[in-house]
């Protein structure tokens, strides 16, 4: 269970404004503000400029809203983990109630007004994934179960969507496939992280699959759900979002990936740990490109269509 009453080590604070964007994650930030925008371009009805930077905007703040939640709630295993404990709570930069408070009132910000600026079904989606990532998995699946990431991921996953319902109003297939491919794309992702940094989980009591099954059974999970990514994300390219740059640089990103996988999968366990290290911080930093990548595709499809180039 999460100590919610976690307290910083340090008696007094000196919060910079640096601090206060760390709490929002702005990487995690960049990932969803750029399929978000994918998703809205991708849609097959144009959007006003205003309206579309506005809404990207609040969605940008949503997910700044969930990491500021999700650092107040895992300040106590962050503290602990050395990947997290230069994080702001942890460090003593930041009070944990301001955390909290900020994550909430930025929660609302953006609810609301992406439902006045857009639609209340893309609204009510991006509330839904905050509630997700925030609630479902940080507070519930993260700390009692292996498969947190694989659940979890979901709440990476619907930025496209909420993307495409603004310029839309509706749900699609193409919506959905986009979500699939962040969704499949993320176990393996993660995986990779935590057979490099395992320590870190045991330390925290984490259940990770690394910690709960072991190296060699994540080594098989990674591979395991490599393959049906692979062929949804090839597949994709046959699809109304995909056209024949997409599907010439997936199948050339997905062979690469694929590979990596393998190399993961193969490796013996008594080789030698830094060895161990470059195949998998390999695969990690592959795996941020190769979703960059595909959505960087997507986009590019649509914006050649309205010139009769993209597409099929």
């Amino acid at each position: 269970m999460a100590d919610a009453s976690y307290t910083t080590p340090a008696e007094e604070y000196d919060t910079q404004l640096g601090d206060y964007f760390a709490l929002l994650k702005p990487r995690v930030m960049s990932l969803v503000v750029f399929t978000a925008l994918v998703g809205l371009l991708a849609a097959p009805v144009p959007v006003h400029p205003v309206i579309a930077f506005s809404s990207i905007l609040f969605v940008a703040i949503g997910a700044g809203a969930s990491g500021a939640l999700n650092m107040w709630w895992d300040a106590d295993i962050d503290a602990v983990m050395r990947r997290t404990a230069k994080r702001p709570i942890p460090s003593g930069r930041v009070p944990a109630g301001e955390a909290l408070s900020l994550g909430l009132a930025l929660s609302g910000l953006s609810v609301m007004m992406l439902g006045l600026s857009a639609n209340l079904l893309a609204a009510g989606l991006l509330a839904f994934t905050i509630f997700f990532y925030a609630v479902i998995y940080s507070m519930w699946l993260k700390r009692s179960t292996p498969q947190n990431i694989v659940i979890g991921g979901a709440a990476g996953a619907f930025p496209p969507v909420i993307g495409w319902v603004v310029a839309t109003g509706s749900f699609s297939v193409e919506a959905w496939l986009m979500f699939a491919l962040i969704f499949m794309w993320t176990p393996p992702h993660f995986w990779a992280l935590a057979l490099f940094m395992k320590s870190d989980y045991d330390d925290a009591d984490v259940p990770m699959l690394t910690v709960t099954h072991g190296r060699r059974a994540t080594r098989a999970h990674v591979l395991g759900y490599t393959l049906p990514l692979v062929l949804l994300a090839v597949g994709t390219g046959f699809t109304a979002i995909g056209g024949p740059l997409y599907l010439a640089a997936a199948v050339i990103l997905n062979a690469m990936f694929l590979k990596g996988a393998f190399d993961i999968w193969r490796r013996d366990e008594t080789q030698a740990e830094a060895d161990a290290y470059r195949v998998e911080k390999k695969f990690f930093r592959l795996s941020l490109w190769y979703l960059f990548a595909h959505f960087g595709m997507i986009l590019i499809e649509a914006m050649l269509r309205p010139f009769g180039m993209g597409g099929w």
